[in-house]
């Protein structure tokens, strides 16, 4: 049974969307929402199979929520359902599944839960393969400088940041543009030094000294070279538990 959570501001559209998967008996729908933020809060304590997204909600645009949530570990397929179709292009740059109209149509949807379901396979049979072992390179990361290779150590390494499809790492004494994706770094980092706090930002546990609430329930990381780094309400919960505040 596929487990699927629906964000539109109409209640309507809400409405018909979640009769027509639960009339599938395929479909367990966990929850709904009509915007952005009670959505980014529900999603990762749910961690639904598939999010059902609306790209024109009141005031917001769902492209947001998808870039958002498409960073989550695990993270759920996205299917775009909206009455515009001028939007499939981004739809697709955020690695969204399927893209389904207004009003609904029931072949439709099956054929979309089909394609979830054969997504969800694939990833099933991934996961069989067992992971190479990360090498630790005594405690360094390779990364890509321009045309040279640099060797950083784990422990000279302050946070991550990722800015207009950049990477940029910042060491105590240093910064590097690296040619990696954030998500490609993160994969190489080891779990018990380097945390995700944000789309956009990885840190280093051990150069965190202060916590600063922000707002919105939010928080900013002061890190010991002076450095701010954005946690996002996303990440907060998780933070919260693997540093104990």
């Amino acid at each position: 049974m596929l487990k699927a959570y629906i964000v539109d501001d109409e209640p309507l559209a809400r409405d018909e969307l979640k009769y027509l998967l639960l009339r599938s008996k395929q479909v367990d729908v966990l929850g709904e929402s009509d915007c952005i933020e009670d959505a980014i809060a529900d999603i990762p304590a749910l961690e639904p199979d598939l999010v059902f997204l609306d790209i024109e909600l009141a005031e917001e645009s769902g492209l947001d929520l998808a870039r958002q949530i498409e960073n989550l570990n695990p993270a759920p397929a996205i299917v775009f359902a909206t009455a515009y179709d001028e939007f499939a292009y981004q739809a697709f740059e955020v690695n969204a599944v399927d893209y389904i109209l207004k009003p609904y149509d029931e072949e439709r949807i099956g054929k979309t839960l089909e394609k979830i379901k054969k997504v969800q396979k694939i990833k099933e049979q991934d996961y069989s393969i067992p992971s190479p072992v990360k090498n630790n390179y005594n405690g360094k990361i390779a990364v890509l400088v321009e045309e040279r290779i640099i060797l950083l150590t784990y422990a000279d390494i302050v946070y991550l940041e990722s800015s207009e499809g950049k990477c940029t790492i910042e060491t105590l004494d240093q910064q590097y543009k690296v040619c990696e994706a954030l998500v490609v770094l993160e994969k190489k980092l080891p779990n018990s030094k380097f945390f995700r706090v944000h789309r956009s930002f990885i840190v280093n546990i051990d150069h965190i000294v202060e916590i600063e609430p922000w707002f919105n329930s939010t928080y900013n990381l002061i890190m010991k070279n002076g450095s701010k780094v954005p946690v996002s309400r996303t990440y907060v919960k998780v933070l919260k538990q693997m540093l104990g505040f």
